[in-house]
């Protein structure tokens, strides 16, 4: 049976501590009725909502302080671009990073896969070299690599996983060699809910002199970061997947290898002079931040990351834990659903299938039930292949998520297998 998330380290308890009412009663749009039945969101792994901390932090800057950022010498711009480099701020502080300038705003984790894929490796790519990868990635982090390394005439080799859904650290290790140039995996699988030990590979591959690249999307809003103990060269999170906005990410990267990337975009803001006998570049982080920034965004990621860091983040995972534990438990006593992901250390994401019903039937049956989950192959469909399944049935908790949206879940199963027998 699959048990919660793991974690070594929690650190002392914040107060007030960690209460799901408290914290389901600042997301608004919670607050309604789909078919005629209170909603129960269960696809935070897709995006999460709100909390009014973010909104109001968005509405805030539209109202009051919106301006152009770095540019003006007014004071709207002067209070736009304090508040979206104390959003920067804020990033650093959730990640345990050293330096705030070794933060760069991205517009996602997609944008910041395609940054260091583009950037960082290609520069360095022969034929013959390798990025090594696992069978669980994010298409996010599978297509950049292919694309680096086909026009290299450079490879994408894959680390497995076992039939639980955990990665073979060992295999992944014994498969970092002289020709490999980056090794990047995800922290918390989006389809399975996996934990992997990066810390320990990031370990592994240093020994090695190979850099590491993390996708920290779904570790963002379930377990706490700390870079500097990860031991990664790259780590990036997602703002929507953190309660944040979406549009809006963060790529950290170690001071010397930003500081040796040449950019990536061009445009304004990642400049110190242009002529058109040649141009010179901003340090980082700006070096990577061509164009008008993604302003609110940014603030409205700031937001989230400050109201997550806030939180009982302790009593948050056990209250994660046990849902994941109540949903998994249920799930496997029903006849003919067989869960799909259940490795020992796992975020509260229960994937599973049910024999005779189609995903996608599930996932509109709920909806009339108003619980709303994901269906389909998570985009990760080289993990279905390896895993022989076509598509899931996915629910994912929130942290405003409680048993009693568990109870609303298995009750609308129950009228799955009612509709199909």
């Amino acid at each position: 049976m699959p048990t919660g998330p793991t974690v070594a380290t929690l650190g002392a308890e914040p107060t007030p501590a960690f209460d799901a009412a408290t914290v389901r009663a600042q997301f608004p749009v919670l607050d309604q009725e789909i078919g005629g039945r209170p909603l129960v969101y269960l696809d935070s792994a897709a995006s999460a909502h709100k909390p009014r901390a973010v909104i109001d932090a968005v509405e805030r800057l539209y109202a009051h302080d919106y301006s152009n950022v770095h540019r003006g010498v007014h004071t709207l711009s002067q209070r736009a671009t304090d508040a979206f480099e104390s959003a920067r701020e804020s990033a650093r502080r959730f990640l345990g990073a050293p330096r705030t300038r070794d933060c760069i705003f991205v517009r996602g984790v997609t944008e910041a896969v395609n940054l260091v894929a583009h950037a960082f490796v290609a520069p360095q790519l022969s034929p013959g070299d390798e990025v090594l990868v696992t069978a669980m990635e994010h298409h996010s982090n599978i297509v950049p690599w292919q694309l680096v390394c086909q026009r290299a005439g450079a490879a994408v080799r894959v680390a497995p996983i076992d039939d639980r859904g955990q990665l073979d650290v060992d295999a992944l290790i014994d498969r970092i060699g002289p020709r490999t140039k980056m090794v990047s995996l995800v922290h918390v699988s989006n389809a399975l809910g996996t934990i992997n030990p990066v810390a320990e590979i990031c370990d592994a591959a240093r020994e090695r002199g190979v850099p590491t690249f993390i996708d920290g999307a779904q570790a963002a809003p379930h377990v706490p970061i700390d870079v500097q103990a990860i031991g990664c060269d790259f780590y990036t999170i997602s703002g929507h997947k953190a309660y944040g906005p979406t549009g809006v990410g963060v790529l950290w990267g170690r001071g010397e290898r930003l500081a040796d990337m040449p950019p990536w975009q061009g445009g304004g803001d990642m400049i110190r002079e242009v002529s058109f006998d040649g141009t010179t570049f901003a340090e980082p982080p700006h070096r990577f931040e061509a164009g008008t920034p993604n302003i609110a965004g940014a603030v409205g990621l700031g937001a989230a990351l400050d109201w997550l860091s806030a939180l009982d983040r302790s009593g948050a995972m056990r209250h994660e834990a046990q849902l994941l534990e109540a949903a998994s438990e249920r799930l496997a006593a029903i006849d003919g659903v067989r869960l799909i992901g259940t490795a020992e250390h796992k975020a509260a994401v229960a994937s599973f299938v049910m024999d005779g019903v189609h995903p996608h039937d599930i996932g509109t049956v709920l909806d009339g039930e108003g619980v709303a989950i994901r269906v389909g192959h998570h985009c990760a469909q080289p993990l279905m292949e390896r895993l022989d399944v076509p598509a899931t049935a996915r629910a994912s908790f929130g942290l405003y998520n409680t048993l009693d949206d568990v109870d609303r879940l298995m009750r609308g199963l129950d009228r799955v297998r009612e509709l199909f027998g």
